[in-house]
C-alpha cells in the first residue's frame, strides 16, 4: 500500500508542477483532493487519502419463509432471528418475513381461499401478522409484534396485548378490518406468490434463504448459529457481537 501523503505536499506538488499526481480529468484543486471519496477517485488518488471512510457494505439479505403455528417456525424466529436482529446493527441484516409456509391457494366460485397445514387458526395467524407488516410498514415496529405474537400462548389471541407493549401507535382496528377484508387476501396471495416461486421450491418450513439463495448448507448453517452466519457473510466492519456465538439446535421442521 502507498504511504499517505500529507495534503500540504499535494497542494505544493500542484502548484509547482500543476497536473502531477492526479488524473488528467481531474478538475479540483489539490487541497480538495481528498474532500470526498468521489474527487478522490475522479483524481485516482485514493491511496493517498487515508481518512476516506470506507464504503458502506451492503447488508446480508436474509428472508424467512414460515407459517404462524409450525413449532421449528415458532423457535427459529424467537429464539435465532429475533435475538440475532437485536444484537446486530441494522445496516447488517436486512429481514423479510413471509408468512404462508405449507398453505395452499385454490380459486372457489371467483373467490381466492387458503387451506394452511395446522388448520383455519394458522391461515388466520399468518393473516395476521401479514396485515400487522401491512399497517406498521417499519421493520423495527412490526418485527417485535410479531415476535410477542409467536412468543406468547396464542398467536391469534394475543394481538391487542402485543401492540400495547410493543407499537401502541398502531390501530388495531385498522388491523382487523384488513384481516376481515380484501387487503388481508391480496396480502395473503402474494406470499402465496412469493413462497410459490421459489428456486429450488420449498420442501419444508422454516425454509431461509440468505442472499437470495437456499441451499442445505445455508439452511443447516442458520439453524445452528444464525448470529455466525450473519457475522461471516458480512463484508463490513465487524461489530462486538460478531465475537463468537453458538446456539442450540432447533426441532425438524415442518414438511410438506
Amino acid at each position: 500500500m502507498a504511504p499517505a501523503v500529507p495534503l500540504a505536499v499535494l497542494a505544493l506538488v500542484a502548484l509547482v508542477a500543476p497536473g502531477l499526481g492526479a488524473a488528467p480529468g481531474c478538475d479540483h484543486p489539490a487541497h480538495r483532493w481528498c474532500s470526498s471519496r468521489d474527487v478522490a477517485v475522479a483524481c485516482q488518488v485514493e491511496s493517498r487519502c487515508p481518512s476516506l471512510p470506507h464504503p458502506a457494505a451492503a447488508p446480508v439479505e436474509l428472508s424467512l419463509y414460515y407459517e404462524s403455528l409450525c413449532p421449528a417456525c415458532r423457535e427459529f424466529l424467537v429464539m435465532k432471528l429475533f435475538s440475532t436482529w437485536l444484537l446486530l446493527p441494522d445496516e447488517m441484516l436486512n429481514i423479510t418475513l413471509v408468512p404462508y409456509g405449507n398453505a395452499e391457494e385454490r380459486n372457489v366460485s371467483g373467490k381466492l381461499d387458503f387451506q394452511c397445514q395446522h388448520g383455519p387458526e394458522e391461515c388466520l395467524g399468518n393473516m395476521i401478522e401479514a396485515c400487522v407488516m401491512h399497517e406498521a410498514k417499519n421493520f423495527s415496529t412490526y418485527f417485535p409484534v410479531i415476535f410477542c405474537l409467536e412468543s406468547g400462548s396464542s398467536v391469534t389471541k394475543n394481538l391487542e396485548a402485543c401492540l400495547q407493549i410493543y407499537a401502541p401507535e398502531l390501530d388495531s382496528g385498522r388491523i382487523a378490518a384488513c384481516v376481515q377484508g380484501d387487503t388481508g387476501v391480496a396480502l395473503m396471495h402474494h406470499n402465496a406468490q412469493l413462497t410459490e416461486a421459489l428456486d429450488p421450491p420449498h420442501q419444508y418450513v422454516p425454509w431461509i434463504t440468505v442472499n437470495g439463495k437456499h441451499t442445505d448448507e445455508l439452511q443447516a448453517q442458520a439453524e445452528a448459529s444464525l448470529l455466525g452466519l450473519v457475522c461471516q457473510l458480512y463484508q463490513g466492519e465487524k461489530p462486538e457481537a460478531c465475537g463468537g456465538s453458538k446456539a442450540p439446535k432447533i426441532p425438524s421442521g415442518c414438511r410438506r
